[in-house]
């Protein structure tokens, strides 16, 4: 008795269809890319065809470049999937820095930072100056860069995480929450010293800081200075202690008193 294969006998083997239409190829392949869960190579498969053609693609290279276009778009995908994850406020990015209004601020230092290199080890990053010194712009875009680099980054103000840590101690489920923010890459937290916290809150920030301490990076941006933290921390050795958390290895850049924001509105006025 002769039997007709239609597939190979090998698992996984190549199916071949005989006599298939061009039309019916094109709808195989819409299906098996919607089956496949592959949208970049469904919606460029045309195009590719007449490039590969121009060009005298090799199979080889045509189906490189249809992978190549499936793999570049998931990672887009995924870098704007844990920049918006990261929770920023407004859009920063380093290239839109002004470094010709800070004098204060090193690019060098700024460009080393994104590398990224600092938060593999682990190490903190304090940005401390007064309002409208960049320190925000630099702390919101070195935090989206490391989220295209591939880390996980969470931002948050100082006030709104020591009120979420407040509230889940009360619904006792603060070691949960001190392990999700224990768990990203990279901690963001702005605003730091802009309003006094009392001994609990100090506490609880603590153990967020203690939990990340030579494991995963920290950044934070402040309007005091660090012998003016006693004013955030109002108990001495608690700020003692938390400043002694966020210094140690840390890169400390000091972004100066006068804001640049303020005297860029100032000279559009008089223009």
């Amino acid at each position: 008795m002769t039997t007709t294969n239609t597939s190979s006998s090998r698992p996984g083997g190549l199916r071949r269809r005989q006599g298939l239409t061009e039309q019916a190829a094109q709808a195989a392949i819409d299906q098996a890319c919607r089956r496949l869960r592959l949208p970049t190579i469904r919606s460029v498969v045309d195009e590719a065809i007449t490039t590969a053609t121009k060009e005298q693609l090799t199979y080889q290279g045509f189906l490189a470049e249809l992978l190549l276009a499936e793999v570049d778009d998931r990672d887009r995908r995924s870098t704007l999937r844990r920049i918006k994850s990261a929770g920023f406020p407004r859009e920063k990015w380093l290239a839109d820095f002004d470094f010709d209004a800070n004098p204060n601020i090193n690019p060098a230092t700024i460009n080393e930072l994104a590398t990224g290199d600092w938060i593999r080890r682990g190490d903190p990053l304090c940005l401390i100056g007064d309002s409208g010194t960049g320190k925000s712009h630099l702390l919101i875009a070195l935090g989206t860069a490391a989220a295209e680099q591939g880390y996980r980054v969470r931002y948050t103000l100082a006030t709104r995480l020591v009120n979420e840590l407040v509230e889940a101690a009360d619904e006792k489920q603060l070691t949960k929450t001190i392990n999700r923010y224990g768990r990203v890459d990279l901690l963001v937290i702005d605003e730091l010293g802009y309003m006094e916290l009392d001994r609990r809150g100090a506490e609880l920030l603590f153990q967020v800081l203690t939990e990340r301490e030579e494991k995963n990076a920290i950044a934070i941006a402040s309007n005091q200075s660090f012998s003016a933290w006693t004013d955030t921390f109002t108990d001495p050795r608690l700020c003692a202690a938390i400043v002694d958390r966020l210094t140690y290895n840390a890169t400390i850049i000091e972004t100066g008193t006068n804001s640049y924001r303020l005297a860029h509105t100032r000279a559009r006025q008089a223009g």
